[in-house]
């Protein structure tokens, strides 16, 4: 689970180039991937949201890709530049057949950025559509925080607890990308 958050540091943002280059890979596997994680809970939120590091994880995107297009979903990652890159995970059995692929940009001033995709195997998920995007239901990925996900302190998983507690449905809701207070 993850640690909790420094209060000093709400409001600090997500470099544009991360959101930027995360969106381009999304739009390309769109159609063939059930989106998972921090970019679930960004595509959960209002359209045109600030980006604060605190409200969704970033760091990395997770996405779970039933039998059916994991083909297709590893050919389209390995012809955007995309390598299979191997973790201490990948000898444990698991039901998610789990995969990690990384892809590093040159950014401006020579600098390098890696795109990490966290790859799960899976047929069995309960989705939603949001903003376009098929991503894990929002109860469902609250779970995971307990074996797939860490940032559990991040604002849009604790907003969302709590709104599914009141019965709130909370997508598209403000909450999931505000800062507490």
């Amino acid at each position: 689970m993850g640690a909790p958050h420094n209060i000093k540091r709400y409001g600090e943002l997500w470099p544009e180039f991360r959101i930027r280059l995360g969106l381009d890979i999304l739009n390309i596997l769109k159609n063939k991937v059930i989106i998972s994680g921090g970019w679930a809970w960004h595509f959960m939120s209002e359209p045109g949201h600030t980006e604060y590091k605190h409200a969704h994880d970033h760091k990395d995107i997770d996405v779970f890709v039933k039998k059916e297009n994991v083909a297709e979903v590893v050919m389209i990652l390995q012809n955007e530049g995309f390598q299979k890159v191997w973790t201490r995970y990948d000898h444990l059995p698991s039901q998610e057949n789990f995969r990690r692929y990384e892809k590093t940009v040159e950014l401006e001033n020579e600098k390098f950025y890696r795109i990490t995709i966290d790859f799960f195997e899976r047929d069995d998920l309960k989705t939603v559509k949001s903003n376009g995007f098929t991503v894990v239901e929002p109860e469902l990925l609250l779970s995971f925080y307990r074996n797939i996900h860490s940032s559990d302190k991040c604002w849009a998983v604790m907003a969302a607890k709590d709104l599914l507690q009141k019965r709130i449905d909370p997508l598209g809701h403000p909450k999931l990308s505000e800062i507490p207070k």
